[in-house]
């Protein structure tokens, strides 16, 4: 049985991004695959997400509340799991299969490498060796504001301290909607982002997210409207639903 897994907590995301990445997941595995949210509001998930409480972690009051800090979790001694998990960010899109990522480089802490710091991981789409690491947690909840300050965020922090091998993915099986598909201003105007043939998972960051990225919305401020623009996607039809 293969195990996928996603966090959702707050508002940020509406619990319709759960349940479309969990569609997506289940159109795209060949094995046996359940598919875990750890959330605090399990309310309005599709039959079939199995809703799990977000193991307990210590965050500052101000500050890292409602930062990815909390996907630290993960790696908690109660988390639950056995085997290699595989972890999806809410605002990513599932277009292709998933299998492989159980197979590749299996056992080690398996990531997307950033496109803007080389050596370091984005942990959009990260498969990890369940309760692999637990003192990710210990070490974050004994001075979390020096750990901030040592690390940019949570995915540098748990690739510099995690202490497990690291594997980057196959550069294609998951690109980045901004860093690698949109085409740069003032193509992106004109021009349709394009499904690379061998992505499996599409990442997307910040603005715009997908259901505006369907629309061709680009949230932005003052003269960034000027070149945050991106065309109605169409691709996203299929596979974000």
């Amino acid at each position: 049985m293969q195990t996928v897994v996603c966090m959702r907590w707050g508002d940020r995301f509406p619990v319709d991004y759960v349940n479309r990445l969990f569609r997506g997941v289940m159109r795209n595995v060949a094995r046996p695959t359940r598919f875990i949210v750890f959330t605090d509001d399990p309310f309005g998930l599709d039959e079939g997400v199995e809703a799990r409480a977000i193991p307990p972690i210590k965050l500052p009051e101000t500050g890292l509340g409602g930062s990815p800090w909390r996907k630290l979790a993960l790696w908690s001694p109660q988390i639950g799991l056995e085997g290699d998990v595989l972890f999806l960010d809410l605002d990513v899109v599932v277009v292709g299969g998933l299998d492989p990522f159980f197979d590749y480089e299996p056992g080690k802490l398996a990531i997307v490498r950033d496109w803007n710091a080389g050596e370091t991981g984005n942990s959009s789409v990260m498969r990890f060796p369940a309760g692999g690491a637990p003192h990710l947690v210990a070490r974050f909840e004994a001075d979390p504001l020096e750990k901030r300050r040592l690390h940019s965020n949570e995915q540098v922090y748990l690739c510099r301290e995690s202490g497990l091998p690291l594997a980057f993915w196959p550069r294609e099986w998951a690109p980045g909607f901004k860093a690698m598909m949109l085409p740069r201003f003032p193509f992106n105007l004109i021009a349709n982002v394009t499904l690379p043939e061998e992505a499996r998972v599409v990442v997307f960051t910040g603005h715009p997210r997908p259901h505006e990225a369907l629309r061709g919305e680009w949230p932005a401020r003052g003269w960034k409207k000027i070149y945050k623009r991106v065309r109605s996607v169409a691709w996203l039809e299929s596979h974000w639903r």
